[in-house]
């Protein structure tokens, strides 16, 4: 099932098959903020060493299959499976978006 993502989320998860950890960070605002796994990681600097840190870490396959909307966020649910715990699991992407980036990001299962 293909789903359709605004641009910039598309972008997002298309940067990250691609482990392109600058690419990823020019998705965000300035001033964005990524929480994932207890961790906070705010602006493009902490954003790209987040992935950065992640993609040498573990190699893995994404692949988003729902997206609906909880009020101000897009809430974009996707597969994950590779050399991680806890592989396969699915999570949910709970996007802010501002303007044509990404000021909030926050990942859980």
């Amino acid at each position: 099932m293909t789903i359709e993502l605004p641009d910039v989320i598309a972008s997002y998860f298309s940067a990250d098959k691609k482990g392109n950890a600058q690419t990823i960070s020019e998705c965000f605002t300035q001033d964005a903020t990524v929480i994932d796994e207890g961790n906070t990681y705010t602006g493009r600097d902490a954003i790209r060493q987040w992935m950065a840190n992640a993609s040498t870490q573990y190699t893995y396959t994404v692949a988003p299959f729902d997206i609906t909307e909880d009020g101000k966020r897009t809430v974009v649910t996707s597969h994950l499976a590779g050399n991680f715990p806890g592989s396969p699991v699915d999570l949910r992407y709970f996007f802010v978006l501002r303007g044509d980036k990404i000021a909030e990001l926050e990942i859980v299962p």
